[in-house]
């Protein structure tokens, strides 16, 4: 007998279930937010729900519907109300055997689930997944490769680290950006989380070295980060890869790119009497004002503009920059710009004179926050006729600001 289920749908039958679904969702007034439609839960019955794992037809037969499960074991979870050991350890075990479902999406929910609940778990109960995460290492599915690696650089101490420090390597300077990112940081959440697992990360310095060259930008972007966190202790080492990375050009990455001038304005901080240095760091900062990235310029400029005793002429060509972006038509980028510009003014005022004309054109801004810098900016760097007829032009804004 066919059941309702196995109906065809019909563009009636279509509507009919949309509206109960938006009655399902809307509360008695229609302005109401949304509700969500797990509000309701009770952690009993969802319990009582996790039993389905347990058996493998209905596993198979419907994968969505243990992942709907494992969302709502979540979302219990996420309200502050955590499930008793014995009952961590029920559903945990009962999870550990969807590892036999070859759905692609169940397979990711398994993965966020023991992530999650890793930390709150036995470790030996824990240990117990770490042969279906280390076959999932190994196996030929990317997706698989990438997720598994996470979850164990949660669950693995240094013990269990060095077993899999192999698979590691290769998956670091994996040619698929997904797998070699993943590998990438969790070898950083490993680093931090111990001096035993730090000292092994150190031996993979020669896979990181490489991956940095991956054609991937996020992949250059989480070797650096990682390079960057093994080598931050040794001054020489860092001024030796800024030095490097600055000549040789081979960052691709916008954001490996703004790390790298964040790591050149710190040495150069650091390192105030190296006048080599300085010259270096200068010249990496200023041809970055001319990248194709709109954030790698702007973090340029701020660079420049924050290093300490730069001259004027040597804020110049950053001022220049932040100029341009005062004309923006994102508010954030006006914003950015403005606050920039409004530290260097209580420094060096001539530096900023040259914005003057742009900044009166953005007390009329929109945005109250990028007018008030304006303003008070213009007020540091103005003549005493140009203050007489600042004040009068922003007489009727005063009002809308707060005294502060």
């Amino acid at each position: 007998m066919a059941t309702d289920a196995d109906a065809p749908l019909t563009m009636g039958a279509i509507a009919k279930e949309i509206q109960q679904m938006s009655n399902k969702f809307k509360s008695d007034d229609e302005d109401a937010d949304a509700v969500s439609p797990y509000a309701d839960l009770e952690k009993a019955s969802v319990l009582q729900e996790c039993r389905v794992f347990h058996d493998s037809k209905a596993v198979k037969d419907s994968p969505r519907n243990c992942c709907t499960i494992i969302t709502k074991l979540l979302y219990i979870m996420s309200q502050g109300e955590p499930l008793s050991s014995t009952e961590l350890i029920d559903v945990f075990f009962g999870v550990t055997k969807l590892f036999q479902s070859k759905d692609a999406s169940l397979r990711r929910m398994v993965y966020l689930f023991i992530k999650e609940v890793a930390e709150a778990c036995n470790p030996d109960d824990v240990i117990i997944v770490t042969s279906s995460l280390t076959k999932d290492m190994n196996s030929d599915t990317d997706l698989y490769r990438s997720n598994s690696i996470r979850v164990l650089a949660r669950i693995v101490d240094a013990a269990m680290l060095g077993a899999i420090e192999r698979y590691m390597k290769q998956a670091i300077v994996d040619k698929h950006p997904l797998v070699s990112s993943s590998a990438l940081v969790s070898a950083s959440h490993l680093f931090e989380a111990s001096a035993e697992n730090a000292t092994i990360v150190r031996r993979w310095l020669n896979e990181v070295q490489t991956s940095i060259q991956h054609t991937a930008e996020m992949t250059q972007f989480h070797a650096l980060s990682l390079l960057y966190q093994i080598k931050q202790h040794d001054r020489l080492a860092v001024s030796k890869l800024v030095t490097q990375l600055s000549k040789n050009g081979s960052l691709k990455s916008p954001l490996a790119t703004v790390s790298l001038i964040r790591y050149t304005s710190k040495l150069m901080a650091d390192e105030a009497n190296d006048g080599e240095l300085a010259r270096a760091g200068y010249s990496f900062l200023e041809g970055s004002l001319h990248h194709r990235s709109e954030m790698v310029t702007f973090e340029a400029a701020k660079a420049i503009c924050c290093l300490p005793g730069v001259e004027v002429q040597d804020l110049s060509p950053a001022v220049t920059v932040l100029q341009h972006f005062l004309g923006s038509s994102k508010s954030t980028t006006r914003f950015a710009a403005m606050r920039v510009l409004s530290k260097v003014a209580m420094v060096q005022p001539m530096a900023v004179v040259k914005c003057n004309e742009n900044m009166e054109l953005l007390i009329s801004d929109s945005n109250r926050n990028i007018a008030t810098l304006a303003i008070t900016t213009l007020l540091k760097t103005g003549n005493e006729s140009g203050v007489d007829r600042l004040m009068k032009q922003i007489s009727s804004f005063m009002n809308d600001i707060a005294d502060e």
